[in-house]
């Protein structure tokens, strides 16, 4: 199989024009960036969670809003649930990696808080785990997934689909949505 560098391209380029063309889609980011701004507006934190690629998406996120995206501005309270190694491995290896994102949800968030979490397939045990803590202590879940939404799909409040089954186009159209979200948080809270 010979793929090329143009396929590559046309095939992200497909899968970014497919999220432009449904306006479900674009009324769900659109809810995304009304939520995180209520949040914040209210003195709550944006909190991100994914594996793998999708856990340096959620770093990745996290810090267009504690540090900056365009404006030099206020930090937005947010945080990576994944950043803290020894937490990580300590509960990892004492009660499972499937509660290493729920535990710390317990620890640190707080009802009216956010969580976003990012999976290609919406089935990451762990991710499930951590949205039905939020679910218990008020905290609303916001999904990246790709087409199906998996498992995720009945437990968030809002569940992106990326349109695609391809694990590298998902992740690119992640950051995408990601990224308008932030630059729309960003622009309402903190307007010229």
């Amino acid at each position: 199989m010979n793929i090329s560098i143009r396929d590559i391209i046309t095939k992200s380029i497909q899968t970014k024009e497919k999220i432009l063309g449904d306006p479900t889609i674009l009324e769900q980011i659109q809810s995304c960036v009304d939520v995180i701004v209520a949040a914040l507006e209210s003195g709550n934190k944006i909190l991100f969670c994914g594996n793998g690629g999708s856990a340096a998406d959620a770093q990745h996120l996290s810090a267009e809003l504690t540090g900056r995206f365009y404006k030099n501005r206020k930090s937005l309270p947010s945080d990576a649930l994944h950043c803290n190694t020894s937490y990580l491995t300590a509960v990892a290896n004492d009660y499972g990696y499937e509660h290493v994102y729920s535990r710390l949800l317990e620890g640190i968030g707080k009802s009216g808080d956010i969580l976003v979490c990012l999976s290609t397939s919406g089935n990451s045990v762990n991710l499930l785990r951590c949205m039905e803590k939020a679910s218990e202590m008020s905290i609303k879940n916001i999904a990246f997934t790709g087409s199906s939404g998996g498992l995720m799909l009945d437990k968030a409040d809002i569940c992106l689909r990326v349109p695609s089954n391809d694990t590298p186009r998902i992740q690119e159209s992640h950051i995408m949505i990601g990224h308008i979200i932030c630059e729309l948080v960003e622009s309402t809270l903190f307007p010229e």
